[in-house]
């Protein structure tokens, strides 16, 4: 186990050197699998479940959206006190490993370190060859499937107000307080997400509809704002990637148009299927 191998190699390390799992999830769908996965690494955890199981360490919280569990796990107090790092991990998520995060957080400057994604297969495949070299120069949305952050700083900027993106949201609130920020491409949180161009459309609406409401709570810095300014018309080019990438453009441009018509909610309406 994870926490064996780390003894060995530094004694002094105890269990609250770890990073304590917050794990999120809407429904019982995947609990199981999760809690045997933090299990075998050695970890402290609970999951915040919008359905009632009786399981230990499993808390129930109706599914409001990511932010209110995250206020909930926090601010009442489901968070052992002697807690360094938080960790953030989607129950429907396989992780590699952790270690090489917490490495980054020996610079005290350093607040959040976020995972890669993995997608196996679907359109997010292309998506995301594209995007992770971008966001290794700038830090333009964050990645909840699997992030850690120092809870002095996680309280710092608590409660989070409702957004469909609060994982970018507290990554801006980092930026805002003058903290680091990191991309950490040797571990990963394997996941799968839409598998048709339609999906998604649907899916990009939320995330952009999420990350525009994130920008109108904080104030990264403003290469991120400039960036973002023009997304709406840097978004064409994903037409150039054929069918896919007109879905992703045209997801684009509903999540701006849905945000500018006033769309402030932190959960999505539509039913979402992978």
């Amino acid at each position: 186990m994870i926490l064996k191998e780390l003894t060995t190699e530094r004694t002094s390390v105890t269990s609250s050197d770890l990073p304590f799992f917050v794990v999120l999830a809407r429904d019982g769908s995947f609990v199981a699998e999760k809690v045997k996965e933090l299990k075998a690494f050695g970890l402290r955890y609970i999951v915040i479940c919008g359905e009632k199981l009786d399981q230990p360490s499993v808390i129930y919280r109706a599914p409001i959206g990511k932010y209110d569990a995250i206020n909930f796990a926090v601010l009442e107090g489901k968070i052992p006190g002697d807690t360094t790092i938080v960790a953030f991990n989607d129950v429907d998520t396989r992780i590699s490993g952790f270690e090489p995060m917490l490495h980054y957080f020996e610079d005290s400057r350093v607040a959040i370190v976020y995972a890669s994604e993995v997608v196996r297969e679907g359109p997010q495949r292309t998506f995301f060859a594209l995007f992770n070299p971008l966001r290794k120069l700038f830090p333009l949305a964050a990645s909840g499937e699997l992030m850690m952050m120092r809870q002095e700083v996680l309280r710092k900027i608590l409660p989070l107000k409702p957004c469909k993106a609060e994982d970018t949201y507290m990554m801006f609130k980092v930026l805002e307080l003058g903290r680091k920020v990191v991309f950490c491409e040797d571990c990963f949180a394997e996941t799968e997400r839409t598998k048709t161009g339609s999906k998604e459309e649907i899916y990009k609406r939320k995330t952009v509809a999420g990350i525009y409401q994130a920008l109108s709570f904080t104030r990264p810095p403003p290469v991120i704002r400039f960036l973002y300014a023009f997304l709406p018309s840097l978004a064409i080019l994903f037409l150039f990637l054929g069918p896919n990438g007109y879905h992703m453009f045209k997801g684009i441009l509903l999540g701006f148009l849905d945000f500018r018509r006033g769309d402030r909610s932190g959960t999505w309406k539509t039913t979402y299927m992978k």
